[in-house]
This record gives structure tokens, sequence and C-alpha cells, in this order.
């Protein structure tokens, strides 16, 4: 522009070159490039001529018989073919600029969705931390408007798993929404016939149990149902156990199941990045506009119905299985997966697994310790427990005198309630802390007779600790070892 100033000023090509300090060459080149309309954009950069100029028509029609997925190091292979001397990085930078200028205008616009409270759920799986040597699997679902989710960990993806998991999820929001949307797995799609999805009879029966039609997104479209994609992302980051996390290993499945409440907690009640609010206190909105669940779900696929004996036991195929305790006298339903057994309980929370079994024979029960409470001591472990004043007060001098008392009765000691009341009486004159140390040593070396409490307790006064030394020895003498060794 101070070129341009100064031949506006001077009308001579010399006289502008002197005052802009440049050639008059360089003033007759500008004011030839105004002249014509031809002065570059501001920021525009001066196009050279490159080495790739002659091969980019056949660098756009790679890009558009591909799609635009061809690969920088592919095309450039290509163009050496054709005689191309460039570098590599002349290709990459250029096929780039060619691949942006293919996607304008084919690019996907994306409209903004605003989800109606109560119509739409969705759910999807993710691959869950091993346990036990056994891969697991996350159901996790999304309740669009309240933002709401729920993570369930499972064995498998059957669809007697799904249909109890959709049991919980939905007794988890409080009621059924009008759709559930999900991908093209097999316990929901069986086919599809020109693109149109083929349901599964199963699913579209329990969906229609409980009022709700399920549907599906098109194959291979993420995007179509992206509050499911973000919380199995979300949930496999905060719960399954990579080199990153630094979570550490899982030893049982009620682990797993404690973390998922836990993050279902967290999730749950902290403020969404859109709706600025919890989910949990928006569900207490969308509730009104769900509909109600019947109050037995839907149990066709859960298979054979069982009642559970007082023993905390079924009886499935001849073989005795052992469920929680807490199900006496209930009932359940059993199927067969594979090689295994499996026991499905239906309460107020929904359809749960709480059993699962290798497929066992007559005569080989399956019993589970994890489903018994602690088991009452027996014969040999038996504890002290008081019924009178006097063995109150005996055995609230301390351990010493619960020891005491099991070793002195299993040695068929005589007298022994007398006994137990001197010891007493010395507690008043000694301490329940020396008498209850002095009855600790007399079970340990079996010191049951008349007063040896009290001989104890004279042996060794407050303040002395004895120990022995190399004067004072036990040790007889080492004539019998003289001929040791010959």
């Amino acid at each position: 522009m101070e070129i341009l100033e100064a031949f506006d000023l001077t009308g001579s090509f010399r006289d502008a070159g002197e005052l802009a300090g440049c050639s008059h060459h360089t003033v007759a080149h500008w004011v030839g490039k105004r002249d014509a309309g031809d002065l570059p954009v501001d920021g525009e950069a001066v196009r050279r001529e490159r080495m790739i100029d002659p091969f980019l028509a056949k660098l756009e029609e790679w890009v558009d018989r591909s799609d635009g997925k061809i690969r920088a190091d592919v095309a450039f292979k290509k163009l050496q073919a054709l005689g191309f001397e460039g570098s590599d990085r002349t290709v990459r930078r250029e096929i780039k600029a060619v691949k942006e200028n293919f996607r304008r205008g084919r690019r996907r616009v994306y409209r903004p969705w605003i989800p109606e409270p109560g119509m739409w759920a969705q759910w999807d799986w993710g691959t869950g931390p091993i346990v036990d040597g056994r891969q697991t699997q996350l159901f996790c679902a999304w309740l669009a408007w309240a933002r709401k989710r729920v993570v369930f960990p499972t064995w498998d993806k059957t669809l007697p798993t799904l249909i109890s998991c959709l049991d919980q999820a939905m007794r988890r929001f409080g009621g059924a929404p009008t759709y559930w949307l999900t991908d093209n797995e097999r316990t929901v799609t069986t086919t599809h016939v020109a693109q149109i999805p083929v349901r599964h009879p199963t699913i579209v029966a329990a969906g229609a149990h409980y009022g709700v039609t399920i549907t599906t997104c098109v194959p291979a479209d993420p995007e179509s149902k992206g509050g499911a994609e973000a919380t199995v992302r979300i949930a496999k980051a905060d719960l399954v156990p990579t080199e990153t996390n630094l979570l550490p290993a899982y030893a049982s499945f009620a682990e797993l199941v404690e973390a998922c409440e836990r993050f279902m907690a967290e999730v749950n009640t902290r403020p969404h990045r859109v709706t600025r609010r919890a989910p949990d206190d928006m569900l207490a909105e969308e509730q009104q506009h769900l509909h109600r669940l019947p109050e037995v779900g839907y149990t066709a696929v859960f298979g054979e119905t069982r009642k559970v004996s007082w023993s905390a036991t079924i009886s499935y195929g001849g073989v005795t299985y052992s469920v929680p305790h807490t199900l006496c006298e209930q009932t359940v339903w059993v199927r067969v997966d594979g090689d295994e057994i499996v026991v499905t309980h239906l309460s107020g929370k929904g359809a749960v697994e709480v059993a699962r079994h290798r497929r066992s024979t007559p005569g080989r029960p399956m019993i589970c310790d994890e489903h018994y409470p602690p088991r009452p001591p027996g014969a040999l472990g038996r504890q002290p427990k008081p019924t009178s004043p006097e063995e109150t007060a005996f055995l609230a001098i301390g351990e010493g005198a619960r020891l005491w008392l099991i070793e002195a009765a299993a040695a068929g000691t005589g007298r022994i309630k007398v006994k137990m009341a001197e010891a007493v009486g010395l507690a008043q004159l000694h301490g329940a802390e020396r008498v209850d140390w002095a009855l600790g040593h007399a079970a340990t070396y079996n010191r049951f007779a008349e007063r040896d409490v009290a001989k104890i307790l004279a042996a060794n006064p407050p303040g002395i600790r004895r120990t022995a030394d190399e004067i004072h020895s036990l040790q007889e003498g080492t004539r019998a070892w003289e001929g040791f060794g010959r």
C-alpha cells in the first residue's frame, strides 16, 4: 500500500521507488496488479507453481473413487509410479487439502435432538472386567431426558439376561418409557430384509408385557444412540481396570456389583454438563410421564419355576442346587445356559440373577457356602456363655479367664467353681489385669491345682520380670550328650 500511495503521489515509477525504498520494477508490478484488479486478498499467500500441480487431477480422482478414504502413503507410492519426484510430505499436505474439499458439502449435519420426558431410553453393552478368570459384561442404560444412567454387571448377553436387565433398569427409573433404542444384536434383530430390521419374537413379547416399543438404530451408526454409547465409555473408564486408571482387579462378582452401585450413585447425583441439574433430581419430574410397570416381570424366558426348600436348595434335573438362604420358601426360576444352571428371582427390584452353578449329575449336589450364614460353633468351637452372676464375674476378668475355663474343663479339673470364686477374690485383691495374666499362664502350662493361680502371682510380684540367664538354667548337665555322634 505504501508503494501504491507513493505512485499515486508522484505518478512516476522511479520517484515512487525512491520514496518506498524499492525498485521501480516492483512499483510497476504492483501498479499493474491494481489496474488488472488482481491484488491478493489480505493474508493470502502468493501461490507458486509446484512439482505436484500436474498430478492434482489424479489425486482428486483417487479421493473421489475411494470416497475420501485413500491414505497419503498409498497415494505417494502411486504417484511415484507415475513419475512424481517430490517428497511424501508434499503428498500428505496436498491430499489433506483435497480430502477437505471433498468432504465440504458432504459433511453429515447433526440436527439437535431435544428429548421429551418419558419418551426415550437407550441401552448398550460394554465389555466388563475379568472376574475369577471369566469375562463379564456391562449392561448400560440411559434415560434420555433426565440423563439417568444405570449399569449392571452380568456374565453373558443372552436374551434372558437382557430382559432381566431391562426389567431392573425400568424399576430403577420408576416406570417404563415409550421407546427403548439399541443396536442390532441377535437378541433384538434376527435379520434385515430390504434394510428393514426383523425383530426377535421374544423381545417383542417382552416389550408388549411392559408396554414399550423396542426399536433399533441404523447398523454401524453409533451417532443415533450417542447417550448409551457415552454411558458405556464412561462406565468402562471408571469400572474396568486398565494400565491407565490403575484400578485393582475384582476379587469377586459381588465387588463388581458394589463398584457399579457406587458409580451410579456418583454420576446420578452430580450436575450434568448439559442440564446443570443432577439426573436424580430430574428423574423425579420425568417419572410423572413414565408408564406404570406391571407388578410381575416377564418370566417366560427365565425357565421353570421351583420353590426353595427350608434348607435353601432347589431340585432341577434330579440334582440339588443351593440358593441364598434369604429365599427360603420363595419361588425362583431356573434355566439352563450352556454348561450352567441359572437361578432368577423376581422381587420389587425386578428380575435378579441370584445363583449360577455348573451343571451336575444326580447324586452330586452343588452347594455354595456363600449362600448360607456363618455356621454356629460346633462341638469343638463352643465358647463360654455365663448363666449365673458368679460365672459372669469370673469371665469378666478377661481373655485369660475364658481360656482357663476352657482348658480346665477339657482337663476334667475338680472343684472348678470353687477355683473360679478364688480367682474372683484374687482379682479384687491384686487387680483383674494381673489375675487375668496368671489365669492365662495357668491354662497354658496346665496348672489347675489348688491355689496354683495364687502361687503364680506370688512368684511374679509386680515390677519384677524374670528371665532365664546363664547362671540359672534348667539344663541338668551335659553328661547325657557325651556319647552323641560316636
